[in-house]
């Protein structure tokens, strides 16, 4: 980062096997691999960013964990999101909204999310999808400032009753979100507050720092 001159951008290490061999069974190829950065200050706009961004409800599910290894970064799993939010973007959404296997709400394409509600959070198990460090650093936070954080299965229907909603992610951090398919949301005082002790917590003195994944 420093030989790059980068203070706001994405680290991402890419591991894959080599072209030795071609097949199910690949043992005999080696592992490369490549570690690319860039600039990369927000994934969304930041102007539709602030208003919070909308969000389609996707066709594909996020698939039952004894059908894949979920818990992984791995780059098969991201064809579902990738078709996933081609069309929401197809239709004006910034994103979409992924349920699970059991029609519980899951996870944004590629972001976790949260629900506020009574001035709590309410955030899905993550059962089936990465529990993310973003995730886990903004539950953190909601800690210190004393908001209780529910970990729980949440069904889409429950959205009707949230105040507000945001998503987090290595590329996302916290951004607000105001509407996901039929179900609208504020940008609230939590979701602001979160917004700007994240931003506090990886931009020490006001300089930006890379986001890892």
């Amino acid at each position: 980062m420093a030989a790059q001159n980068i203070v706001d951008g994405y680290v991402r290490p890419v591991a894959w096997r080599g072209s030795e061999m071609m097949g199910v069974s690949a043992q005999s190829t080696r592992i490369n691999l490549a570690i690319a950065i860039w600039e990369w200050p927000s994934y969304f706009d930041p102007a539709e960013r602030l208003k919070g961004i909308r969000l389609d409800i996707a066709d594909y599910r996020r698939p039952d964990p004894q059908t894949a290894p979920c818990k992984s970064k791995a780059a098969g799993l991201y064809m579902i999101c990738t078709l996933s939010k081609h069309a929401a973007e197809r239709k004006g959404y910034a994103d979409a909204m992924m349920l699970d296997w059991r029609g519980r709400v899951a996870e944004a394409t590629g972001a976790n999310v949260f629900f506020v509600k009574d001035g709590e959070l309410h955030t899905p198990d993550p059962d089936c999808f990465l529990d993310g460090i973003t995730r886990r650093t903004v539950m953190g936070l909601a800690r210190d400032r004393q908001i209780a954080v529910n970990e729980r299965a949440i069904m889409p229907d429950e959205m009707a009753g949230f105040e507000q909603c945001f998503i987090t992610g290595t590329a996302a951090e916290v951004t607000p979100v105001s509407e996901i398919g039929p179900y609208r949301f504020e940008v609230g005082d939590i979701t602001r507050t979160l917004m700007e002790d994240y931003m506090a917590a990886v931009r020490p003195n006001g300089r930006a720092v890379a986001a890892a994944e």
